[in-house]
């Protein structure tokens, strides 16, 4: 347990959240998914957490970890195709995670996931939070559209993005 990581996500980034990620900026990236799905037929949600509480903070849940929870809370991996997305920031830890469905997972592989969020990270140190959450999700999109271009078919999830 990291004494230090724990003070972070108690004391100091669930307030930043709002602040940095204010409704404009919120809807910037909504217009970016929405965008981005115009371009391919995956399905992506973005989602940022300001900190960990309670018990995945006291287990010391690693920003993986927690990505994966929220894939599944979200049911994510609930679409017609296997093809849900999730970009999901963890802000006290500054990290972010990139968890993808199978079918698209396998054409990506982790490699191309770590580069793009190695990139929103850089952007984030540098204080850029918006246009790394967008650049982020343009890269994403980017991969999507070359192993699975647009071919009709709905939005069957929200663009929105959210905010825990």
């Amino acid at each position: 347990m990291n004494i230090r990581r724990i003070g972070r996500h108690l004391l100091e980034y669930r307030w930043r959240v709002r602040r940095i990620f204010p409704p404009q900026v919120l809807s910037a990236i909504e217009q970016a998914i929405r965008a981005g799905e115009a371009t391919h037929s995956a399905q992506v949600r973005f989602v940022v957490e300001g900190a960990l509480d309670g018990a995945p903070l006291f287990r010391d849940q690693s920003a993986r970890e927690r990505a994966l929870d929220i894939f599944s809370q979200l049911r994510i991996w609930d679409t017609a195709h296997n093809n849900g997305v999730l970009i999901y920031l963890l802000l006290a830890d500054r990290n972010v995670e990139i968890v993808a469905d199978r079918g698209i997972d396998a054409k990506v592989g982790a490699a191309g996931w770590e580069k793009i969020c190695a990139e929103m990270e850089s952007n984030f140190r540098a204080g850029n939070f918006a246009g790394g959450a967008i650049k982020g999700i343009q890269a994403v999109s980017r991969q999507l559209a070359r192993h699975f271009p647009k071919h009709g078919g709905n939005n069957e999830l929200p663009d929105t993005p959210v905010v825990i």
